[in-house]
């Protein structure tokens, strides 16, 4: 069980669903901040495993907070945009060694992770507060919300990660 990443994907899949809309939902900073904390599945998500499905899964993600958000498909089109770049992302933190066999976060500083984790934050705020406001007459209203919340949200989720993750996940 310990070479099969199927069982934690799904683990983690169901809690941070969970965490996200019992908990980090009902947070309210003020007034307008509440961390999005289910960024971290694709942090998580194993390196090696099958882009479609992983895209799949995201979008299902994404729905499964859109029910219980009722935010219409916001976070479903967030969740597939940042599922679409993630290897960009990881191209970019990472090199070009992410695409070789041997590649794990282990090989990584804490520095690349920590900005990894931070663009797909970022990736998931823009989509998401963009299409939420969808109007260039609000553009400070979006670029203080995307600000705020993605600085909180990376705070929850490297504080999550340090209790929940492996040694070398952040």
């Amino acid at each position: 069980m310990q070479n099969n990443p199927i069982p934690l994907t799904i683990i983690r899949f169901v809690l941070l669903v969970l965490a996200q809309v019992l908990l980090f939902n009902h947070l309210n900073f003020w007034g307008y901040i509440n961390p999005l904390v289910y960024v971290l599945f694709f942090y998580w998500y194993p390196l090696r495993e099958n882009k479609s499905v992983f895209l799949l899964v995201s979008f299902l993600l994404g729905f499964a907070i859109d029910l219980f958000s009722d935010t219409m498909a916001l976070h479903s089109i967030a969740a597939i945009t940042v599922a679409y770049a993630r290897p960009l992302l990881m191209r970019f933190c990472f090199g070009a060694n992410f695409e070789f066999q041997g590649f794990t976060f282990k090989n990584t500083t804490k520095v690349q992770r920590a900005t990894f984790l931070l663009l797909l934050i970022i990736v998931q705020h823009v989509v998401f507060f963009s299409l939420e406001i969808l109007s260039f007459s609000h553009i400070l209203l979006i670029l203080k919300k995307i600000l705020f919340t993605s600085l909180t949200t990376f705070l929850f989720c490297v504080l999550l990660s340090s209790l929940f993750a492996r040694e070398q996940d952040l």
